[in-house]
């Protein structure tokens, strides 16, 4: 999942937000976090929206947030066939949606369905093509609204025709069937080993189509399925998960209540969550500092690094009783609560919280051979871009700029993080290889000046470095990423802040020659990270295609024998990370949150971060117990 940062907004103005709200009472729990999106569970792809999803919508599957294995969601059982194949999944009977109609597999099978149209443009398409003819059926639909925009005849009966046809289409390729309104059966191509944990992510969850389609219509100039945002809002939005939502206002937040017709295993602790989007991180700090919310969802403010340090000190300083409560079987948070309150006076605190992430911070390459202005693109060359990380002092930035020391990135997929998995080696720091990569690649500091030129005597462009504003950490890493390969490759750089939304549109247009991105796997499978680099991918902003790379990925779908797949995923990152690279990993995340674990409980430390905002709650006057 990506992640993201937003805009800067005044002080000030962050505070009015949270204080005038005079009208309606405090959430019980109240969070801050990067502004969401979108709430339509087939087209989000963000870390924020998938969050909030986590407590509207509710999949086959769930996930347990503390050992992060699937567990029964809206299918209370399943069974495997002897060949690994074919998925039964049987619904719970009392599963409602808030309108109170029934969650039906038929609701699922709709969902998957939208999830494969190209027409819903969704990031996560490629999740179903495991799925016994879903990828030829994508490919049909993509090839028939071709013909369809080709053709002559570009009307209501045309656009219908196309649609019928499709529906039947459907049925006829994708192995998705609904024998009645409890059971789902799915068969794949090849078994898949994380396969429930793919029917706990949000953009698998159930779609109520009746209430869809009242803003849902057919474009009979394009023959394409066309859903209007309006769909999503509170008072429209109907939702099968253990809240619903009650309230959405655009850089104002969202509020969340329980669902009363909810039955599953995720049941409510708090009466209310509210979601805001307090833009400027220093201002969440000032927000959290008067009691204004009870959790930061992602700590960026400049002096994270002092926060992290003054909590580490005041655990440090009690670590025998810390470390006697864990083994006692108490919980981190558990037995952080008990210890002595921290010293202000020796700045101490308790409620920065350091954890390590499945996830790997980067920046992106434009791979395209041409830019969005019509320029030769430098950065189409993979010997440029192995020049660029090669030029990269990345144990320089976690130490010295970022001050968290992060465990450095050589891959994508974090090292260690999947059992039997072995990462490729990647490219080290080596300034005199990078410049020995440009040089091939035919750029050359042909008079001196400390600017490379090509055979024509041009200077390489001025790189257009983009970015999400709103962190400072993202900025500080692009100034020293700028100075890096200034003084090692003779290069300049141009730094370009956006908010979040203009900065994911030129993402997806390929306006930018180095972006900043980020990713977080969304299961437990190298392919996670991987398939971000494969031909067409929905979150390929980069446009990098190589054959190679995509014959491993197909490769490896094939291949039944777990090891050998994983080994064949191995090769197919080193190609990525050795090769081509088309992405520069730079460092493993860490999250930092910020909350007292004396006041609230239910934010899990797991490396995936599925937090589940259900089972967030308040400690009311929880007395601290003495040691035993």
């Amino acid at each position: 999942m990506r992640w993201v940062c937003c805009v800067l907004l005044l002080l000030v103005t962050g505070v009015a937000i949270l204080t005038s709200e005079e009208s309606r009472s405090r959430a019980a729990i109240t969070l801050s976090s990067a502004d969401v999106f979108t709430m339509d569970p087939q087209r989000m792809s963000y870390m924020q929206d998938l969050r909030v999803a986590r407590a509207l919508f509710e999949g086959l599957c769930a996930r347990d947030n503390t050992m992060g294995v699937a567990t029964p969601g809206v299918a209370l059982s399943w069974e495997l066939s002897a060949d690994g194949k074919t998925w039964t999944f049987h619904l719970r009977p009392d599963a409602r949606w808030t309108n109170g109609d029934r969650v039906t597999s038929g609701d699922f099978r709709s969902a998957w369905r939208r999830l494969l149209l190209p027409d819903t443009a969704a990031d996560y398409t490629e999740l179903l093509f495991s799925i016994r003819g879903a990828r030829e059926f994508f490919a049909w639909r993509s090839q028939a609204l071709a013909a369809y925009v080709a053709g002559a005849v570009h009307d209501d009966a045309a656009a219908q025709a196309l649609w019928a046809k499709t529906l039947e289409k459907f049925d006829e390729l994708v192995a998705i069937r609904a024998p009645d309104d409890q059971t789902l059966i799915v068969e794949l191509d090849n078994p898949l080993p994380y396969w429930l944990d793919l029917c706990a992510f949000p953009t698998l969850a159930p779609i109520h189509e009746r209430s869809l389609a009242k803003w849902t219509r057919l474009n009979p100039t394009t023959g394409m399925v066309q859903s209007d945002a309006g769909w999503t809002k509170p008072g429209v939005l109907v939702t099968n998960g253990p809240m619903k939502l009650v309230e959405w206002r655009y850089k104002r937040g969202m509020r969340l209540e329980p669902n009363e017709l909810y039955v599953g295993a995720n049941a409510p602790l708090a009466s209310s969550v509210e979601v805001v989007p307090i833009e400027d991180a220093n201002t969440a700090v000032l927000a959290y500092e008067s009691g204004s919310i009870d959790w930061i969802s992602d700590l960026t403010a400049e002096y994270r690094a002092d926060l992290a340090e003054a909590s580490h000190r005041w655990r440090a300083s009690h670590q025998t009783e810390f470390d006697f409560r864990i083994a006692a079987g108490a919980t981190v948070d558990e037995a952080l609560a008990a210890l002595p309150a921290p010293d202000a006076s020796r700045g101490e605190r308790r409620d920065v919280h350091v954890v390590s992430a499945f996830g790997t911070d980067f920046w992106s390459f434009n791979c395209r051979p041409l830019l969005s202005s019509g320029r030769v693109n430098p950065f189409a060359d993979a010997r440029v871009r192995r020049a660029f990380a090669q030029a990269v002092d990345k144990r320089a930035l976690t130490s010295s700029v970022t001050r968290l020391n992060e465990p450095v990135a050589t891959t994508l997929v974090p090292a260690g993080s999947i059992a039997g998995y072995t990462s490729p080696s990647g490219l080290s720091f080596d300034v005199v290889r990078a410049r020995e990569e440009m040089a091939s690649a035919g750029w050359i500091d042909r008079t001196g000046d400390g600017i490379v030129e090509n055979a024509a005597g041009e200077p390489f462009p001025p790189v257009d470095m983009l970015y999400m504003t709103g962190n400072p950490r993202v900025k500080n890493i692009a100034n020293a990423l700028a100075a890096m390969w200034r003084d090692a490759l003779g290069v300049q750089c141009e730094l370009r802040g956006k908010d979040g939304k203009f900065a994911k549109e030129d993402l997806r247009r390929g306006n930018f020659m180095v972006a900043r991105g980020g990713w977080y796997g969304d299961y437990a499978d190298p392919t996670t990270f991987l398939d971000l680099s494969r031909t067409g991918n929905g979150n390929n902003d980069r446009a990098f295609s190589s054959a190679p790379f995509d014959a491993l990925l197909e490769s490896a779908q094939r291949e039944l024998d777990p090891q050998k797949r994983l080994a064949i995923l191995s090769e197919a990152e080193r190609v990525l990370v050795e090769e081509e690279m088309p992405i520069l990993p730079l460092c493993q995340y860490v999250t930092l949150y910020m909350y007292d674990p004396a006041k609230v409980r239910g934010i899990t430390r797991h490396p995936r971060l599925d937090q589940h905002l259900s089972q967030i709650r308040r400690v009311h006057d929880a007395p601290v117990s003495a040691m035993p």
